[in-house]
């Protein structure tokens, strides 16, 4: 039987708050673009190291994807107002999403 390496390549998050999103996820770091596929909606991609990608897209009828858990690891970390120090951070996005941070220096 072959073993499978599963790789992440797209993490969607459903948010009332596209903006405010966006904005924790800048800065810690991530660069998006504004997106619309065909008909669909307005939202905004980041592509990660690796290749994957993170999308924030409005709830609309889908909710919000608050019980979900990221991690991310940094080189640096300015969030808004102060620098984290080396070390592990447990932070929360504007839906109040668990992000774990690792600034590793």
């Amino acid at each position: 039987m072959a073993v499978n390496n599963p790789q992440l390549s797209l993490l969607v998050l459903y948010t009332s708050d596209v903006a405010g999103c966006q904005a924790f996820y800048e800065s810690l770091g991530l660069v998006f673009t504004a997106e619309r596929h065909g008909n669909g909606p307005k939202h905004v991609a980041a592509s990660l190291a690796g290749g994957s990608v993170l999308e924030i897209y409005p709830a609309g009828r889908n909710g919000s994807t608050g019980t979900l858990r990221l991690g991310f690891v940094l080189s640096t970390c300015h969030f808004p107002e102060t620098s984290l120090p080396l070390g592990q951070h447990l932070l929360r996005d504007p839906d109040g999403r668990a992000v774990n941070v690792t600034v590793s220096g």
